[in-house]
C-alpha cells in the first residue's frame, strides 16, 4: 500500500483519543480554560454521563471574533508562545482541546468580552465549522458539546457506565475546586446539583481549608494538619491528616503541580516514605498537598493528559515532602485523630469493634491476642519511674493507685485510675476519660527511641553473661542469620549455632529484662516475610518496628499507679505516639459530652 498523508478529519480524530478519552476529559480540559480565562463562576451540565450533553460556563473573559475562530483550529492558543515551552504557567497550553472535542461531537461556543455590544456565537459538526453569528450572553463563555464519540462507535463502545462517568466527572471538578478555592463550582448531572462550592473567602489558607473541608470532609478539617515549607525556591503547602485517619486505598491523596492536579509516582512514592513507620502497609493517610515552583523547573508536556509531570530536580522535591511531612507530624506528638473516638462511640451505639480504624486487616495480630502466648513484657529505656518489670499477670489482685491530686488532670492524658482487663489503661482528663492500649502506647515509645540512639550513635547493647541459644526451623534461623548485620545496628548480635539454631550475646539494652528465645522466635517469623528487594533505611526501621512490639510491655501485663502515670507520661512526650508501629490508635478519648450522650442525658 502507498505512503498517503491523512485527511485532517482523520487527524484530528487520531488526537481527539489522545487527549479526550472519556467524558471527564472533555469536562477538565472546558473547565481548565475557563480557569486561565479568570472565571470566579463555573457551572457544569451533564446528561447521560456526558455522552449525550457537556455544558460548560463560566464567567471568565471570553473572546472576541477573531480568537472565536482561530480557538477551534489545531494548535491555536493564546497560552503559549514558540519560545515559551519550558515555561508554561496555564493549565492548558497545547491548542488541541477544542479541535480533538469538535472532531468526535458537535460543538457549540458563545463567548463575550467585557467591552463587547453582544456575544458571538460559532458551531462546530464533525469537524466543519459554521459561519460565527451574533448571539446572547453575559461576559463569559458557554460550551455545549453534543453526542460525544457518536461518529467514532469503537470509542463510544468502550465507554462505561452512565454511574462510572459522572463519577469520573465529579472527581475531575472536585480536584480542580481545591486547587481554585477562590473559585466557585457548581455541576449539575440530569435533574440532580450534585455538587454546589460557592467561592470561599477569607484568607487564603482558610479558604483553601475550608474548601477542602466540603471536598474531603469535615473530619478531615478537623484532624488535618498544615503543611508550609520552602526549600530552594520551591513550596509545599497544604494539609495532611493524622495518621490514625486512614483508609484502605489512595483515593483520598490529592496532589498538585503549580495548580495542576497530578497523579505523580513520585509524589505518591515520598507520600508512602513520610508516613513509613506511622502506617500499617495497605493503610493510607488522607491529605491534599500543594508544589509551587518555577515553571522552568518542571516539565508537564510529557503526557497528552497532563496528569504526570518530570522535575528538573527530583531528589529535592522528594525530599522536601518527605521532611516536611515528617516534621509535621513529628509535632502533632501523642495527638490521634477525632475519628477514634467517634469510632468508639458508634461501636457502643451498634455494640461492634470499629474493625476498619482498630485493625486494618480485621483482626488483632497472633502475637497480641493468640490465647497462651508467652509474656515478654519488659521495661523501657532507663527510666527508673517506668520499671514494667516482667512481673507476672494477676487476674484478681487491683493494682495499687497512687494518690491523684487535682493538677493531675491538667496533663493531655490525664491521671490514670484503673487498668481493666491487663492491658487498658483508664485516665481522667478535666473533661472525660482517656483509654489506652498499654502494649501499643509502649510499642511506639520504644520504637521511636531505638530510632533516636540508632540515628545519634547506634543503639546500646547489653552484653548476656551467658548466652542464649534459641532453637528455630533451619529456614527461619537463616533468613534471621541473613539480617544479623542489620541487627547488630539495633544492638541484637547474633551468630549461627549449628544447624537451626541461634547464638544471642548482645542485646538492646533500653529493652531491660525480656524473654529472649520468645523475641527471637517472633522475631525469625516475621522477618521471614521482609523482601529482600526493599531499602537498607526502610528494612532497619521495620526491624526495628519488630523489635520494639515484640521487646514491649505485653497484654495481660499487670501496672501499678506509678507505672500506668509513667507510660501516659512518656506517650504525651513521644512524636507519633497517638499510633503503634502498625498505624492503629493507641488511645481513645471520650469528651464528657460524648459519655454523657451515651446514658441519655444529652441529646
Amino acid at each position: 500500500m502507498a505512503v498517503r498523508k491523512l485527511s485532517d478529519a482523520t487527524i484530528n480524530r487520531i488526537a481527539a483519543g489522545e487527549v479526550v478519552e472519556r467524558p471527564a476529559s472533555a469536562v477538565k480540559e472546558l473547565v481548565e480554560n475557563a480557569l486561565d480565562a479568570g472565571a470566579r463562576t463555573i457551572d457544569i451540565f451533564i446528561d447521560a454521563g456526558g455522552l449525550n450533553l457537556i455544558r460548560v460556563t463560566d464567567d471568565g473573559r471570553g473572546m472576541d471574533e477573531h480568537d472565536l475562530s482561530l480557538s477551534v483550529e489545531r494548535h491555536a492558543t493564546s497560552k503559549l508562545n514558540d519560545e515559551e515551552l519550558l515555561r508554561i504557567d496555564t493549565l492548558g497550553f497545547r491548542g488541541e482541546a477544542l479541535p480533538s472535542i469538535a472532531a468526535v461531537s458537535r460543538l457549540d461556543i458563545v463567548t463575550r468580552t467585557r467591552d463587547a455590544d453582544h456575544a458571538w456565537e460559532l458551531s462546530v459538526n464533525l469537524g466543519q465549522k459554521s459561519l460565527i453569528r451574533p448571539a446572547t450572553l453575559q461576559t463569559g463563555t458557554r460550551i455545549e458539546i453534543e453526542n460525544l464519540f457518536r461518529p467514532t462507535p469503537a470509542r463510544l463502545k468502550f465507554q462505561k457506565s452512565e454511574r462510572a462517568e459522572n463519577a469520573a466527572i465529579t472527581d475531575v471538578i472536585r480536584r480542580l475546586a481545591m486547587a481554585y478555592p477562590e473559585t466557585g463550582f457548581s455541576l449539575t448531572m440530569g435533574e440532580r446539583k450534585s455538587l454546589s462550592l460557592p467561592p470561599a473567602t477569607g484568607l487564603f489558607d482558610d479558604a483553601r481549608l475550608a474548601r477542602l473541608s466540603r471536598i474531603m470532609g469535615t473530619e478531615f478539617a478537623e484532624n488535618a494538619l498544615r503543611i508550609d515549607a520552602t526549600r530552594e525556591g520551591i513550596r509545599l503547602s497544604g494539609y495532611a491528616g493524622l495518621p490514625t485517619l486512614n483508609r484502605a486505598n489512595a483515593l483520598m491523596q490529592y496532589l498538585f503541580v503549580n495548580g495542576r492536579p497530578v497523579r505523580d509516582k513520585l509524589l505518591f512514592g515520598a507520600v508512602r516514605g513520610a508516613y513509613a513507620d506511622v502506617l500499617h502497609r495497605g493503610r493510607h493517610p488522607l491529605l491534599a498537598l500543594f508544589v509551587d515552583l518555577p515553571p522552568v523547573d518542571v516539565d508537564v508536556n510529557v503526557h497528552p493528559a497532563k496528569a504526570e509531570v518530570r522535575f528538573r530536580d527530583p531528589g529535592l522535591v522528594r525530599g522536601l515532602i518527605v521532611s516536611a511531612l515528617k516534621a509535621t507530624l513529628h509535632q502533632a506528638g501523642h495527638r490521634a485523630s477525632t475519628s477514634v473516638g467517634n469510632a468508639s462511640m458508634a461501636a457502643f451505639r451498634t455494640e461492634r469493634p470499629p474493625v476498619d480504624q482498630a485493625y486494618p486487616s480485621g483482626s488483632p495480630p497472633a502475637h497480641e491476642s493468640a490465647p497462651g502466648f508467652s509474656d515478654s513484657a519488659s521495661g523501657v529505656m532507663d527510666d527508673p519511674a517506668l520499671d514494667l518489670g516482667t512481673g507476672a499477670a494477676s487476674g484478681d489482685v487491683a493494682p495499687a493507685m497512687a494518690p491523684v491530686t487535682e493538677s493531675d488532670f491538667d496533663h493531655p492524658l490525664g491521671a490514670a485510675r484503673a487498668q481493666i482487663h491487663e492491658n487498658y489503661i483508664v485516665a481522667q482528663t478535666r473533661d472525660g476519660l482517656i483509654l489506652v492500649d498499654q502494649h501499643a502506647a509502649h510499642e511506639r515509645i520504644v520504637f521511636e527511641a531505638m530510632k533516636a540512639s540508632l540515628a545519634a550513635s547506634g543503639v546500646a547493647r547489653q552484653g548476656l553473661l551467658i548466652p542464649e541459644i534459641v532453637e528455630l526451623d533451619p529456614s527461619e534461623a537463616d533468613h534471621l542469620l541473613a539480617r544479623a548485620g542489620e541487627l547488630a545496628e539495633l544492638g541484637l548480635a547474633i551468630e549461627a549455632f549449628g544447624s537451626g539454631a541461634i547464638c544471642v550475646r548482645e542485646v538492646p539494652a533500653l529493652l531491660g529484662e525480656i524473654d529472649i528465645a520468645g523475641m527471637i522466635r517472633d522475631l525469625a517469623a516475621d522477618l521471614s516475610d521482609i523482601a529482600m528487594t526493599i531499602g537498607l533505611r526502610e528494612r532497619l526501621e521495620h526491624v526495628c518496628a519488630t523489635m520494639a512490639c515484640h521487646g514491649s510491655v505485653r497484654s495481660g501485663r499487670r501496672l501499678n499507679g506509678q507505672e500506668m502515670n509513667a507510660l501516659l507520661r512518656q506517650m504525651e512526650q513521644t512524636p507519633f505516639s497517638g499510633q503503634c508501629n502498625h498505624g492503629r490508635p493507641t488511645y481513645v478519648e471520650l469528651k464528657l459530652s460524648d459519655i454523657e450522650r451515651l446514658f441519655g442525658r444529652r441529646g
